[in-house]
């Protein structure tokens, strides 16, 4: 239905999220095709089912590699390259450790320590073995699971854009639950929200104003349980396997590529404010927003965006990466 000022809005719920898509001309016909690209990626990428390409390799493990699609291919070696980078909080192969903690789903616990141990095991990315000229794919060890998950959606956000972009859209917005990916400057930019961690769902610590880029966030209040006290977030530490436990509530990455917003709250909430600022230094393509326990938002830098705190709780930090 379009708004006061001409906005469309078409929404689904599709990868266990809502789905929006924003357009500034009535095209039910594009929003269907939309929405049908994603459900496309959503059924080669997903593991939470049992058939897609991914749970074809998963099923494989430890038995033969199995060849796949090159987009599918293409995402698992980005990811795989992300995980292996020298002390990355990135694991296309955690998927075990996922699968066990559920978090985020029925059934979440904490498992015995030596369950853990067993399941760091297989959780090793290099031995997720590739082949260029086969576009395949083979885990070497029974029992591992590669999951997609943290990097399926900012891949899905880049390919509605170039849709988009192909159909002629010059202005418009896709949020894929997490992933905002804009097109265009309407008014001169657009203005998305920051959330405020562990309040309600309107609530805000600021303001990004930006135009053409993609906005992803990654933080601990979005899916975790609590027992005997304490609360467990979904976001794993892939040398521990247990919930990353530092400074921080959130990152969120302003890029041109929601793929690389995926990658990099992974890797800079790994890292922390700090180590994360100093591996932003000469990458005028990434910049970072973190949000912190101590109720402060750093800024890694504002060449791409700019941004209003909203809650005066929280302390504004600028640095320069």
């Amino acid at each position: 239905m379009p708004t006061d000022d001409s906005v469309y809005s078409y929404s689904a719920v599709l990868m266990g999220s809502p789905i929006l898509l924003k357009l500034f001309s009535h095209n039910e016909p594009l929003a269907s095709r939309v929405f049908g690209l994603i459900k496309q990626y959503e059924d080669l990428l997903t593991v939470n089912r049992a058939q897609s390409q991914v749970m074809d390799i998963n099923h494989a493990a430890g038995e033969r590699p199995v060849a796949v699609s090159r987009p599918v291919y293409q995402l698992i070696k980005c990811a795989k390259a992300a995980s292996m980078l020298p002390g990355s909080a990135f694991n296309l192969a955690i998927g075990p450790l996922v699968k066990r903690w559920r978090i985020g789903f029925k059934g979440d616990s904490v498992p015995p320590a030596n369950e853990i141990a067993v399941l760091l095991d297989v959780t090793r990315p290099e031995d997720v073995v590739l082949d260029d000229t086969a576009l395949s794919v083979f885990l070497t060890r029974k029992g591992m699971e590669i999951d997609l998950g943290a990097i399926a959606k900012g891949y899905i956000a880049d390919r509605v854009r170039d849709l988009l972009q192909k159909e002629g859209v010059t202005e418009g917005l896709i949020n894929l639950g997490g992933n905002v990916q804009t097109l265009g400057t309407p008014q001169g930019c657009w203005s998305i929200g920051l959330k405020k961690p562990f309040s309600n769902a309107d609530a805000l610590v600021g303001a990004m104003e930006i135009a053409n880029k993609s906005v992803v966030t990654s933080g601990t209040y979005e899916r975790y349980f609590e027992q005997n006290g304490q609360r467990y977030h979904h976001i794993l530490d892939p040398q521990t396997g247990y919930p990353l436990d530092n400074e921080l509530d959130s990152v969120t990455i302003i890029s041109t590529d929601s793929l690389d917003g995926d990658i990099w709250t992974t890797l800079l909430y790994g890292a922390g404010v700090e180590k994360g600022c100093r591996m932003l230094k000469g990458r005028d393509d990434i910049e970072a927003i973190f949000v912190t326990k101590a109720r402060e938002v750093v800024l890694s830098s504002r060449r791409q965006f700019r941004f209003t705190l909203l809650d005066d709780s929280y302390r504004l930090i600028d640095r320069t990466a």
